[in-house]
């Protein structure tokens, strides 16, 4: 709260506006809804992703500027539930719309177990691309975007439709909407915050759990120290392989033009292989 209290002189040196005018600016918490937002945004309006590339957006602060950026917008993009609390604070303050995606799709849990990757089901996502051009005021936009989820979403149901194994063992529970959506079993090594440290006698369980499900992968993710995942790997005799939950890009993705869409196909490949899909 003191950075919000603080941040009006930081908007007043700036003439009040963002990084291209007031009105002009949609912000996104982080790398989907910004990336839904740029394909639904009209001509003329700069999305800004608060969450950089290689940026773990649980753990996120914000500057004095993204805070400036956040009162000015046109919109703002948000996932609620405490996946994001400083931008939750700081949206908060503002007099603008805002937009917390969560409230317009299904949510798997209650309370502060409610998981927010809602955008790993292509289904969901739409949901939420749909939402965000209506709170710009032109739904029709979301449609060649929803299209593409739509293809994509039919690529995952046949890749994954016949395979020998149906449990996916992750580093936490990132996957359970895409594991509902495509009839597979998430089995997280932690919850649904990735920085939780298991006790060694909790390795030992989840190694125990690992070999109980036949899972010969546990998967890592590129955002997230792996050392947990190949500890368990280890003691349960399987391998590690990445899933990516997609909450913010790297940047060796970012520099190779990689997208959302390129990403969950890697994914849908990486489960193929892991699953022996066939």
């Amino acid at each position: 709260m003191c950075v919000i209290a603080a941040v009006s002189l930081f908007v007043a040196g700036c003439g009040g506006n963002g990084a291209s005018g007031a009105g002009e600016t949609v912000v996104a918490a982080f790398y989907p809804l910004a990336f839904a937002a740029q394909h639904v945004a009209g001509p003329g309006v700069d999305v800004v992703d608060l969450t950089r590339a290689g940026e773990e957006p649980h753990d996120i602060e914000l500057s004095p500027r993204d805070v400036a950026r956040i009162l000015d917008a046109k919109l703002v993009v948000y996932a609620g539930h405490g996946f994001q609390p400083a931008v939750e604070d700081a949206a908060r303050e503002r007099r603008g719309p805002t937009l917390d995606v969560l409230d317009h799709v299904r949510l798997r849990g209650t309370g502060d177990d409610v998981d927010p990757h809602v955008w790993l089901d292509p289904r969901r996502y739409a949901q939420v691309t749909r939402a965000i051009a209506s709170a710009l005021g032109d739904e029709p936009r979301a449609e060649p975007f929803v299209r593409r989820l739509d293809e994509l979403d039919r690529e995952l149901a046949h890749g994954l439709r016949r395979c020998d194994r149906r449990t996916i063992v992750t580093s936490h529970a990132a996957f359970g909407y895409l594991a509902a959506r495509y009839g597979l079993e998430q089995v997280a090594l932690v919850g649904l915050a990735p920085e939780a440290e298991p006790s060694p006698a909790t390795v030992a369980r989840l190694a125990d759990t690992v070999r109980a499900t036949g899972a010969t992968t546990v998967f890592t993710e590129p955002l997230v120290a792996p050392a947990l995942a190949d500890t368990v790997a280890r003691e349960a005799g399987a391998v590690t392989a990445t899933l990516d939950p997609l909450e913010a890009l790297t940047p060796s993705e970012e520099d190779a033009g990689a997208d959302y869409f390129r990403v969950m196909r890697e994914n849908l490949a990486a489960l193929r292989k892991a699953l022996g899909c066939h």
